[in-house]
């Protein structure tokens, strides 16, 4: 056997292993269609895996927005039962200073039940002049309990002195308060009623 009919022969050979090795058109479909319905299934797994994570997250997000919508209930709630509050306290803020008024009240009473029961004049004036005594007192009472404090009038002051008319006074220097004609009052620091005086010239 010459050496090129030797080549030939493997040349052959070789070309027939190829062959068998290559698949046929047949062969290749049957493997398009095994891979295109592995990918199938692939992608329905992927897409029920998606679709239950959306519906989770639909379930968080509906949850979450439950929440907010009763968190936010309440707190309207809440604000109207503070405004509400507020109001009322507003509304009702002299309660404690009427209660302490009463007693006054009943002081005044007792003293124009004693001025016109029997007696002589001047019995009667001086049970009136009691009476009013007592309520004055009963007043000032109530105006410490509720930090109402009378203006002072040892030094004139033009922010709580309102100083009606001048007058001559040998015993006064000028500028001084001669007469107190209305007392003024506080409350706590801020100005009530600036006392009415009169100053010497």
């Amino acid at each position: 056997m010459s050496k090129d009919t030797q080549n030939e022969e493997e040349i052959l050979e070789t070309q027939e292993e190829v062959l068998e090795e290559t698949p046929t058109d047949t062969q290749v479909e049957e493997v398009e269609i095994d891979d295109s319905e592995k990918f199938a299934s692939l992608d329905e797994e992927f897409k029920a895996k998606m679709e239950a994570k959306v519906a989770e997250a639909e379930d968080k997000a509906k949850e979450a927005e439950d929440k907010f919508l009763r968190t936010h209930a309440d707190f309207d709630n809440i604000k109207k039962r503070l405004e509400k509050e507020k109001y009322q306290a507003i509304d009702y803020a002299s309660e404690k200073f009427a209660k302490d008024l009463l007693s006054t009240m009943d002081t005044l009473e007792m003293a124009l039940q004693s001025a016109t029961s029997e007696g002589s004049s001047d019995e009667l004036i001086e049970k009136l002049k009691e009476g009013i005594e007592l309520t004055i007192k009963s007043m000032l009472t109530t105006f410490e309990k509720h930090d109402i404090s009378v203006v002072d009038t040892d030094e004139f002051d033009p922010q709580v002195h309102n100083a009606v008319m001048q007058v001559e006074s040998e015993n006064h220097e000028s500028g001084q308060i001669v007469q107190v004609m209305q007392k003024g009052y506080m409350y706590k620091e801020r100005l009530l009623r600036p006392a009415m005086v009169s100053i010497a010239n």
